[in-house]
């Protein structure tokens, strides 16, 4: 599926959301963060020791059918901050990646809660999902840690100048087969969390939206980051 660049709206999002307002939450952690895929007391997956590359390749990426209670579906799920502030990952450019029938595999996925998160600007508002997901495959990561050093840092620079404002520490995350770069930030007055991430064969960005106005805390993000990922690529036979 090649790079998502259409833009599919199903509510008038672009004037719900015009404008690039830095708000005045940084998104902490507090119990009323919680909502579908957030823990009230969220613990941050255990550390563990990045891998060497093992082989593994993917050959796509699809809709998790269970993950944590969240409904997922191909597709930024009617949603879009519009005006360029949508997240997506940037900075690959040194990366080859996978073609089928010469396109780019890429996909864009998005994973709603029940309750819908429900974003409101005056009198507007808009169904949002707990998370939009955005993946890229790559016939081979040399070096996961550079490359997910220079997506995040090129992605961060470039989703700044049309507007995001990051705030807090940055976090980050490993484990075997993975490795998480987290940080909270503001799109429009909206307090987000987003994570990036890399392995030997795919990289991605998760976009979370905020639950009763209120920042996912990075660890409930980081953790449905993994379990995501682990639920989405398609290894190869």
């Amino acid at each position: 599926m090649p790079r998502w660049r259409t833009a599919v709206v199903v509510i008038a999002v672009g004037t719900l959301l015009a404008g690039c307002g830095s708000g005045d939450s940084e998104g902490g952690s507090s119990a009323s963060a919680d909502g579908p895929g957030a823990s009230a007391s969220p613990s941050a997956p255990a550390a563990e020791k990045f891998a060497a590359d093992s082989g593994t390749r993917y050959v796509g990426v699809k809709a998790p059918e269970v993950l944590e209670g969240l409904v997922c579906d191909e597709g930024d799920g009617g949603f879009r901050f519009g005006g360029d502030l949508d997240m997506y990952v940037t900075g690959d450019d040194g990366l080859k990646e996978l073609k089928v029938a010469g396109e780019d595999v890429a996909d864009t996925i998005s994973c709603f809660g029940s309750p819908r998160i429900t974003l409101r600007k005056g009198t507007m508002s808009a169904s949002a999902p707990v998370f939009t997901a955005r993946t890229n495959l790559y016939e081979q990561i040399a070096d996961p840690v550079t490359s997910l050093k220079t997506i995040f840092e090129r992605s961060v620079i470039l989703s700044e100048s049309y507007g995001r404002n990051f705030t807090g520490e940055l976090q980050e995350v490993t484990s075997s087969d993975l490795l998480l770069k987290c940080r909270q930030n503001v799109s429009d007055t909206f307090p987000m969390t987003t994570c990036f991430w890399a392995n030997y064969g795919a990289a991605g960005v998760l976009d979370f939206f905020p639950p009763d106005g209120q920042a996912v805390p990075i660890q409930s993000a980081a953790r449905l980051t993994k379990d995501f990922v682990a639920a989405a690529l398609k290894p190869r036979a």
